[in-house]
């Protein structure tokens, strides 16, 4: 398994693709710090960044890297190899690759430029969500035969979580507007992984004030330690179950 993840590992950090990706981000997240006046606007600026090229690079870049490997994958599977060991690595190394480029790119100006509390949690946030979309992208592949129908799976899928997600939010807020659904709003937008790591910065960011009666709501029930640890439970689970499907459904898949 490990020499597997080695082999994937070395082939991937060598395209072109993920090295212009590094680079993008590290122009990016250089230029935002460099060009605010203060740390915090920064930051926001690579938090937009993180919320939306990170995760469409990742499920993009992860189903088209699996559909390429089909007769790589082939072969290791003809090979006295458990499947599950095969998709795992697979997986990690996909993950691996793409977190290392984040960090190359924007993790290392987040630490230097803010090395708090603010800065170790966006850089953990972006994490969580290069692997959600890596998990993502696992899901839409194994699921659609057809390359084109499933990067288009994963381009729904990415359009749905960073941009009809939020108008399908706004929309029940003023269908319902005469009605006390804050509470239940909550519940609901955590159901989204990008929305749940976009809360969570703007409230350790101070900007919760910027999101009305409904941020002072979020601020209370996921601005403390026991919020924190219930998002981040909640992203890591995003990351898990996806994946774990994909890995069921491959186990018994004819390829």
């Amino acid at each position: 398994m490990n020499r597997i993840i080695k082999i994937i590992l070395s082939d991937i950090l060598k395209n072109k693709i993920v090295i212009v990706y590094t680079l993008i981000l590290a122009v990016l997240s250089w230029s935002s710090f460099a060009m605010e006046d203060n740390s915090a606007k920064g930051m926001l600026t690579v938090l937009n960044v993180i919320l939306f090229t990170v995760p469409l690079v990742a499920i993009l870049f992860s189903t088209i890297y699996i559909y390429n490997s089909s007769e790589f994958i082939e072969l290791l599977v003809s090979q006295p190899i458990k499947r599950s060991k095969i998709w795992i690595s697979l997986f990690i190394s996909l993950m691996l690759s793409l977190v290392i480029s984040f960090f190359i790119g924007s993790g290392i100006p987040l630490l230097i430029y803010a090395p708090d509390f603010n800065g170790f949690m966006m850089l953990i946030i972006g994490i969580l969500i290069t692997a959600i979309f890596v998990s993502l992208a696992f899901f839409s592949a194994i699921f659609n035969r057809d390359k084109a129908r499933g990067i288009g799976t994963s381009i729904v899928i990415w359009l749905f979580f960073a941009l009809i997600f939020d108008g399908l939010i706004l929309f029940l807020l003023f269908q319902f507007s005469d009605y006390p659904i804050e509470k239940p709003m909550i519940f609901v937008t955590s159901m989204s992984p990008i929305d749940l790591a976009r809360i969570q910065m703007l409230l350790h960011l101070d900007a919760s004030a910027m999101m009305g009666y409904t941020g002072a709501l979020f601020k209370e029930y996921f601005g403390n330690g026991i919020g924190i640890a219930v998002s981040l439970f909640l992203l890591v689970l995003w990351v898990i179950l996806p994946f774990l499907i994909s890995l069921r459904k491959f186990k018994t898949k004819d390829l």
